[in-house]
């Protein structure tokens, strides 16, 4: 999963850039609204944490620009004002979810992964593909029944292909959610990591469509 972070108070948002990151997620953040919107304009995010009361351009101003560009991202508004108003023009905006301040962060983590299931057309938090059995509200995976040990690049990889099953992830869409974007990437590394993934639920599960990317299939039989 790949998040844009929007929070201009630094604490809250190396507190949660920090707990994303040990969640695997890949995190951008910008801290001030003219950086985030230009950020949720230009490049692909499957989710975003906005806050409202941001610097140069208000928290508001970002999301109806992102949606006047056709931006479709599911966003969460993370703000410290209580009012019912704000919380409506937040929805009337755009928003997806709203969360208050002060917040736990693990609920956050919870939320945003129930935006991107969603987003995916996905109802039941559990995703099932062959044996193998994604639980997107906690992240965890199973094989026949087993918890399945992944490393943090095996579980960004198989967790974008399960919530996308059936259809081609394109190979530039593994890596922008692979990898942060400073991060010195290998140019066989992702072919490295489907390897590894293959060895651990089945070859057959994992399709390579060849000058395109990845799909993942039951296995069958």
């Amino acid at each position: 999963m790949k998040v844009l972070l929007v929070e201009d108070d630094a604490s809250i948002a190396g507190k949660l850039a920090e707990l994303f990151r040990r969640e695997n997620f890949v995190v951008d953040v910008a801290d001030n609204g003219r950086d985030g919107q230009h950020l949720g304009e230009t490049e692909t995010y499957d989710v975003a944490v906005l806050d409202l009361g941001l610097p140069l351009v208000p928290g508001i101003e970002v999301l109806r620009q992102w949606r006047k560009a056709g931006r479709s991202l599911p966003v969460l508004i993370l703000t410290a004002r209580d009012g019912w108003s704000e919380k409506v023009e937040g929805f009337k905006a755009g928003a997806d979810d709203y969360v208050m301040k002060p917040f736990r962060g693990e609920e956050v983590v919870m939320r945003l992964r129930a935006l991107v299931r969603r987003a995916n057309g996905l109802a039941d938090s559990r995703i099932a593909c062959g044996p193998l059995l994604y639980d997107a509200q906690l992240g965890g995976f199973e094989l026949d029944g087993l918890p399945l040990r992944l490393t943090g690049l095996e579980w960004r990889v198989l967790s974008c292909l399960i919530l996308r099953k059936g259809h081609v992830v394109p190979r530039m869409d593994l890596l922008e959610r692979v990898y942060d974007g400073d991060a010195d990437v290998d140019s066989n590394s992702l072919e490295v990591i489907v390897a590894r993934l293959r060895r651990k639920i089945g070859a057959e599960m994992i399709e390579t469509v060849r000058g395109h990317g990845y799909r993942l299939v039951p296995a069958e039989g």
